[in-house]
């Protein structure tokens, strides 16, 4: 028997509250029950939105989160309610793909992360931000460093 409401859920299976402005208490988090092993586990969220900081125009992307779990995954329901808080929120691109990542590592510590957004042109230019995180002091520290020296 699945025992995730024992462990403090409240978003799963309960009533949806949105936040209108950038909340990431919203976040929560699960046992790996696989902590053994390294796996990978991703998330394509296709209907990320955000506002420019300076236009208040909106911005829209795919936001790509990659990660191998340490103890702690994240809720995938939280992790929808976190990223819709980003709708009336200002900030640039790369700010929003730092900012995910850091939350997302704070909450769970994994062993790795990696986080990218492909935002949609605004004025002929589309922007692909990339962030990522390898626990200090492993091997996942090394695979970070190897991953961003080898991006486009």
């Amino acid at each position: 028997m699945d025992t995730r409401k024992d462990e403090g859920l409240h978003s799963l299976g309960g009533r949806t509250e949105y936040s209108s402005d950038y909340n990431p208490s919203v976040l929560e988090t699960f046992v790996n029950k696989h902590q053994e092993n390294d796996y990978w586990v991703r998330f394509n969220c296709p209907e990320f939105t955000s506002l420019c900081p300076i236009t208040g125009q909106p911005d829209f992307a795919t936001i790509r989160i990659s990660y191998i779990p340490g103890e702690r995954m994240v809720e995938s329901k939280s992790l929808k309610l976190y990223l819709f808080s980003f709708r009336n929120h200002g900030a640039f691109h790369e700010d929003c793909v730092n900012v995910i990542m850091k939350d997302l590592v704070a909450l769970m510590d994994p062993k790795y992360m990696e986080v990218t957004g492909f935002f949609t042109p605004r004025g002929g230019i589309s922007i692909y931000p990339y962030a990522n995180y390898g626990r200090p002091g492993t091997k996942w520290e090394e695979l970070a460093a190897t991953r961003l020296a080898s991006r486009e």
